[in-house]
């Protein structure tokens, strides 16, 4: 497989401005791969600033532009997965299971358009499955598996980093490993033991690097807002205020990719102000 030297370059998007008014927006973002990670059920000021999340706050968070406004689109789990990757929550309210969605999606479009994707899922018991629930692993933190034209060789088994990644993959730890049954450090030591190969990978492919989390739960300030970190070359480390949502993010993941917007994603504001 090979993946193309530079997606995205310099695209311009137009966005819903306050009161619904349209503002163009210049996204710079050059990258040649996308890899998305997602944690489960923490509120942004439980993880950064933390003590119980060493990692994330001495290593990750200097050299990325955290998202400091960052928010969940839903309560609970299922909703927010769908958002991040479809650009709906298309109707689901709560984590049930099996679904069954024939609309556009971010895996699909990436395929139709002749690129690739990936989703792994650590602890799932095999390629291309479609059960609802193990003891470590649940279809809950898995949309892709929900959408007809994502084939079962997209739906992968997270092993580690393979030698080569398609332009845009999502990896799920599994129930424990992220933060839904275990603690915050539990979290924390696995990104510690899988982030350093992701983020040496990226340096040598120009790769970005998205770290976020579903949703805040509990939810004491009724905002929902989530940690969102991203890391890259084409990133300036710093903090950012933009208020973003998983719509936002799928949207900067679209234009990064070059394919077309998705449902909600398409009047969210892609992020801007931290590239190269």
């Amino acid at each position: 497989m090979r993946i193309p030297a530079m997606l995205g370059a310099a695209l311009v998007l137009a966005v819903a401005g306050t009161g619904g008014a349209q503002a163009a927006q210049a996204v710079h973002a050059h990258a040649s791969t996308v890899i998305v990670i997602v944690m489960e059920n923490r509120d942004s000021g439980s993880v950064i600033g933390d003590e119980d999340a060493p990692f994330i706050n001495a290593t990750l968070v200097p050299e990325s532009a955290l998202m400091t406004d960052s928010h969940a689109v839903a309560h609970p789990s299922e909703p927010n997965y769908l958002a991040l990757f479809s650009g709906s929550t298309q109707a689901v309210v709560d984590d049930s299971c099996p679904h069954t969605f024939s609309v556009p999606n971010l895996g699909g479009e990436l395929i139709a358009a002749g690129k690739t994707f990936a989703g792994y899922s650590e602890s799932m018991p095999s390629d291309g499955y479609t059960g609802c629930r193990t003891s470590l692993y649940a279809r809950k933190h898995n949309p892709w598996v929900n959408f007809t034209d994502v084939p079962a060789s997209s739906n992968l088994v997270w092993h580690g980093l393979p030698n080569r990644l398609p332009v845009v993959s999502f990896i799920v730890p599994n129930m424990c490993n992220d933060m839904h049954d275990c603690s915050t450090t539990t979290g924390d030591d696995w990104l510690k033991a899988n982030l350093p190969a992701i983020v040496k990978y990226n340096a040598a492919h120009n790769g970005l690097l998205i770290l976020t989390w579903d949703e805040a739960d509990p939810d004491t300030s009724g905002k929902n807002t989530i940690p969102t970190l991203l890391i890259g070359p084409m990133v300036v480390p710093g903090k950012y205020d933009q208020k973003i949502d998983h719509y936002a993010v799928l949207h900067t993941i679209e234009s990064i990719a070059g394919i077309a917007c998705t449902a909600n994603a398409c009047a969210a504001p892609a992020l801007a102000g931290m590239w190269r």
